[in-house]
């Protein structure tokens, strides 16, 4: 008896298992297919080899899909990158410069073309199911294109909508991007993926 109730608690365990991990995959290929824009707060968190935090900061992210996007650091540093569709502008405001990248070129296989590209995603990376963890689906993410920077991204989500991405790039960082007040579907204006060069600053094309 004590043997088939072992057998039962396993079989039970590896069914739940079973389940848990399919539904990152299928939480991403609903974020393409009925995620049409995104907007939410985020906090972003880098830490080396070691553990060690080097660089944390806050902010707002944008998305309309495809390949629009902005992204406002606040906090501890102001910095903006944004894509009009066609280009990518990153605006970092301490050193009053700007610089210009064709969309194709900044995006690739780079966690951006996860997020605002279109649902053809699955060309650039390889997806694969994640271990359920935190309360949220996860799915992995490798880039087929070895030039990417990044070995590969893990997304979270939770009631179809992105809650975190953990990005492990070429140098063994880990960045983690927790998002908050997350909206789907929001109607946002055209203007807020245009970016305009302010007065006296440096531009630099890529």
């Amino acid at each position: 008896m004590h043997q088939l109730i072992k057998k039962i608690v396993v079989s039970t365990f590896l069914i739940a298992s079973q389940f848990s991990f399919a539904d990152g995959v299928a939480s991403l290929r609903d974020f393409f297919k009925n995620t049409n824009s995104m907007r939410a707060q985020f906090s972003q968190v880098v830490t080396d080899t070691k553990g060690r935090k080097i660089q944390d900061v806050e902010g707002s992210m944008q998305l309309q899909r495809p390949n629009k996007f902005r992204w406002d650091y606040a906090k501890p540093y102001e910095q903006q990158i944004i894509s009009d569709g066609t280009q990518v502008f990153l605006y970092d405001t301490e050193l009053q410069q700007v610089t210009v990248r064709e969309l194709s070129k900044a995006l690739g296989s780079s966690p951006a073309a996860l997020l605002a590209g279109g649902d053809a995603v699955e060309k650039s990376f390889t997806i694969k199911n994640a271990a359920r963890k935190g309360g949220l689906s996860w799915v992995l993410a490798f880039p087929k294109d070895k030039d990417s920077g990044f070995e590969r991204v893990l997304l979270g989500f939770k009631d179809a909508k992105l809650r975190k991405m953990e990005l492990y790039d070429s140098f063994n960082h880990i960045t983690l991007i927790t998002f908050d007040a997350v909206e789907r579907n929001p109607v946002l204006i055209d203007s807020t993926f245009l970016f305009t060069t302010p007065k006296g600053i440096d531009v630099v094309g890529e």
